[in-house]
């Protein structure tokens, strides 16, 4: 495995954890309960911490890091801001699908046999942190 496909995938990662800082952004403009908006305020916090770790550990491979969700993540965001929801239950039902099937499932297979061992570990952290996001808004629609 050379470093380029290990810098490829982080920074492949890196620009999912981009959009779901921008998904955050819309979703917190639009939430009214204090209580439910400081959640997503504290999720949206961990998306940017791990951003800053995995763009860390690219530059310390000796690479540039991503600094934004790219042509095709601008466009996703750019839609999905033009469906997105109004109410609190499908905000909810929204930010679960993305922790679900973005930050988890989709990261997975975008690291899946990429990564070198250090890079594996904070992946896995990462991916740890998201799984209970994903547990966090499954409690807050019930």
């Amino acid at each position: 495995m050379t470093d380029e496909n290990v810098v490829k995938s982080l920074n492949t990662f890196l620009k999912g954890r981009y959009m779901g800082i921008h998904a955050y952004e819309h979703f917190i403009e639009k939430l009214q309960e204090p209580d439910i908006k400081t959640q997503f305020q504290q999720i949206q916090q961990d998306h940017k911490r791990h951003a800053m770790r995995v763009a860390e550990r690219i530059q310390n491979l000796g690479e540039v890091p991503a600094d934004d969700e790219g042509f095709v993540g601008s466009v996703q965001g750019f839609m999905s801001k033009l469906k997105m929801p109004e109410d609190t239950k499908s905000i909810l039902q929204s930010a679960l699908k993305g922790e679900e099937h973005y930050a988890v499932e989709m990261s997975e297979e975008i690291v899946r046999g990429h990564l070198d061992s250090e890079s594996y570990e904070l992946i896995h952290a990462i991916l740890e942190q998201d799984r209970k996001h994903v547990e966090l808004l499954k409690g807050l629609i019930d």
